[in-house]
């Protein structure tokens, strides 16, 4: 019998007439904490997309639970600075009960910033109130876009440290699309990674090893985090857009 919370069979996705993920197969089992990388443009929040039913594969399928209940926490959220509205009003907005709303507010330890206004938090405390949100409806799955982008290093090492906590206490499997490579890879329990196709998955040992992973990412993890900062440095000297801002 298939356990599987998604089951991903032959997935493609055109993108007009760009092909940007081409026979995909993937499987999210319950519990496990599983990680996508790849290069900018290699598909990642593309497939998170279809994943989650945001959008339509071109070819294949994409099976999921029946019932399955997902939290989502995005790249980032556009608040309007000038928009009223406090930490607490917006868990509220989530629709669970006081008590489901306090029990996560203790167990991610933002009680304190319940009174502020979602403007004034930092990248830190914004990213721990929209993880509160994602786990409040009790989902079987957690689902991470980068959810880290943009915290320093001692914060992205805390955010991930959370993360395997939420996945102790409550359960859920967590899949996220990273670029915090170093940390990820003592993060995870499998790896997948992704360049328009699947070139390797499995643990994070097995997959650092892959021939296909270090043709991507160099030699080590530190190698890969050194060569997103320089492309992703590059790209904004530029003013190019960055790949999550497009296929992801």
């Amino acid at each position: 019998m298939n356990r599987a919370l998604i089951t991903v069979s032959d997935l493609s996705l055109y993108h007009g007439r760009r092909l940007v993920l081409e026979r995909v197969n993937l499987a999210i089992q319950p519990g496990e904490i599983v990680t996508i990388v790849g290069p900018n443009g290699s598909g990642k929040t593309s497939l998170l997309k279809c994943l989650i039913g945001a959008e339509p594969p071109s070819a294949g399928s994409v099976r999921r639970k029946p019932g399955l209940k997902v939290g989502y926490v995005p790249q980032k959220l556009h608040l309007d600075p000038a928009f009223p509205i406090n930490a607490a009003r917006f868990l509220r907005l989530a629709g669970a009960s006081r008590s489901r709303r306090t029990e996560i507010v203790e167990m991610l330890g933002i009680g304190g910033i319940m009174n502020h206004q979602m403007a004034a938090l930092s990248g830190g405390q914004l990213q721990r109130l929209l993880l509160a949100h994602a786990l409040i409806g009790k989902p079987e799955l957690l689902v991470l876009d980068e959810a880290a982008q943009g915290l320093d290093q001692p914060s992205v090492a805390a955010f991930y440290q959370r993360i395997e906590h939420v996945r102790q206490e409550l359960g859920c499997a967590i899949l996220m699309v990273s670029h915090d490579l170093h940390v990820v890879m003592s993060a995870s329990d499998r790896v997948v990674c992704l360049n328009g196709h699947v070139c390797c998955e499995g643990t994070p040992t097995v997959v650092s090893e892959a021939p296909e992973y270090r043709r991507l990412f160099g030699f080590g993890t530190e190698g890969a985090l050194a060569l997103y900062r320089h492309t992703h440095d590059h790209r904004h000297d530029h003013g190019d857009t960055p790949d999550h801002a497009d296929a992801g």
